[in-house]
């Protein structure tokens, strides 16, 4: 697959710093041009945008049923998994359904119910069935369920109110930011084309973007105290310059192809697929320097969003799921565990399996929602719910704290959540929970400045930024695990 990793700034990036001016100057999304030529434009790059005076929906709004389901018995773990999975592709027809027919479906709640929101209730319907069924030949059967069915439709800028669909079904959005509060989907649209044609048909959109010059250092750290664990492992696994991509999500979707509907980058662990079992991963190889560590570190990949074709143009994950443009090498990667400010680390568990961030934050709210953005140099300032400008000679920094408090038993959990859980405010782990290395990754990209790039995602998410997310799977034997313990509760920096 075709990659890209960019050194010089070109009359690309020129455009978008022009672009980036006028995006402060002139107020969010109402940017008067499109950065970026659509694969569609001809060589003037001459599109323009039909501006409206109506709000236009944007996307599919669904309650997330994982998050519902009581705990899940160990033999109807698969059935569980495929059905919540198979839910995730319904969504994602029911979303090309929409893209299809956007403008109409606005102007037409009735047509939206009737060709969108009803088959996708139904269909729903059955996959919660289904759950329940399974989940109840082993334990008592889940009840209520069935409420979390219907889907509404929502605009951009929307925070709570549906704009078509079951009155009596809000939306399941309690975020603050996503990017959602600053009318940035307001008036576009237009000839079917979506929020941001330019951009890839789905978004992001220019009110996702901010100078990161704009805002003000926010990053806090608890205070150490005396007998906190102050050392760190690092362990180097490359860039992903060999091209490890596919859209499989082997902790979320297991035994699901196209379980994620957007690709992942990979490093570390190179047996890891949606079909990949603990004995696969433990014979894996490995691009860590160290072979202690065959571990799997994964994320979405970052594209530029240029209207250039990539390789995965006609495939799952890439542009049958709407994610489009030139994927991105990153131009460093560092994966780092780090100590518990209040004390001492014990040995995470091998085949821990984390997931940090919610994939789906734009439409769930951002109560799980943990990437940060930045960019080199003005990384004392972090962005959660924006892409960052970044002025010439900066990098785009992503990066991810993972989960460090574990429950001392499950290496993972029906939700894949609530086995591991973050610090307290003071960094202690909460009852019931241990503290382990907390791993952060830290990702780089040299990108033109301006909003030109996006993470892949589902695609009824938009891009937001604050759907970025991270997956990890232990796999460091047991020899290098106590020497990771080691070094981080000695205070040594070790690799």
């Amino acid at each position: 697959m075709g990659r890209t990793s960019r050194k010089k700034r070109s009359t690309l990036a020129n455009r978008a710093i022009i672009a980036s001016a006028a995006l402060i100057l002139g107020g969010g999304g109402l940017a008067a041009v499109n950065v970026y030529a659509s694969a569609g434009e001809g060589a003037a790059g001459s599109s323009h945008r039909n501006w409206q005076p109506v709000r236009q929906v944007s996307t599919i709004d669904c309650p997330e049923v994982v998050n519902e389901i009581p705990e899940v018995p160990g033999p109807a773990r698969a059935e569980v998994d495929r059905e919540l999975a198979a839910m995730d592709t319904q969504i994602t027809d029911a979303y090309r359904e929409f893209a299809d027919r956007r403008d109409r479906m606005a102007r037409d709640p009735e047509l939206a119910q009737n060709a969108v929101l009803g088959p996708l209730e139904a269909r729903r319907t059955a996959s919660i069935d289904r759950i329940a069924t399974a989940i109840g030949r082993r334990a008592e059967r889940p009840e209520g369920l069935g409420s979390l069915a219907p889907c509404s439709l929502r605009a951009d800028d929307e925070a709570d109110e549906p704009t078509a669909g079951p009155t009596d079904q809000p939306t399941d959005d309690g975020s603050t930011g996503n990017g959602s509060e600053d009318g940035g989907g307001e008036g576009e649209g237009g000839d079917d084309q979506g929020q941001d044609a330019g951009q890839g048909g789905n978004g992001p959109e220019d009110s996702d973007f901010v100078d990161i010059r704009s805002v003000q250092p926010n990053v806090e750290k608890p205070a150490r105290l005396r007998g906190a664990s102050r050392g760190t492992f690092t362990t180097e696994c490359g860039r992903n310059q060999n091209g490890k991509f596919n859209p499989d999500n082997v902790i979320a979707a297991p035994g699901v192809a196209n379980g994620a509907h957007h690709m992942h980058d990979y490093v570390g662990n190179q047996a890891t697929d949606a079909f990949s079992g603990d004995d696969d991963l433990a014979a894996g190889d490995t691009t860590c320097r160290n072979q202690g560590d065959r571990s799997t570190y994964y994320w979405p990949v970052l594209r530029l969003r240029n209207g250039a074709a990539e390789s995965d143009a006609e495939a799952d994950g890439g542009g049958k799921d709407q994610n489009t443009g030139e994927i991105q090498t990153p131009s460093q990667v560092t994966l780092k565990f780090v100590g518990n400010p209040t004390g001492k680390v014990r040995a995470m568990p091998r085949f821990l399996r984390i997931i940090t961030g919610d994939a789906k934050a734009f439409t769930n709210g951002d109560a799980n929602a943990n990437a940060s953005w930045s960019c080199t140099g003005f990384e004392d300032r972090q962005l959660k719910d924006k892409y960052p400008i970044c002025p010439e000679d900066s990098q785009v920094v992503r990066s991810f704290a993972f989960q460090s408090c574990w429950d001392g038993q499950n290496t993972d959990s029906a939700n894949h959540r609530t086995h591991v859980a973050f610090a307290q405010d003071d960094g202690r782990c909460p009852n019931g929970f241990r503290a382990i290395p907390q791993l952060v990754q830290r990702i780089v990209y040299d990108v033109p400045p301006g909003p030109g790039f996006a993470v892949d995602s589902f695609p009824e998410q938009l891009h937001k930024p604050v759907t970025d997310h991270g997956d990890f799977i232990n796999v460091f034997d047991d020899k290098l695990m106590r020497k990771v313990v080691s070094c981080v509760n000695g205070g040594r920096k070790c690799r």
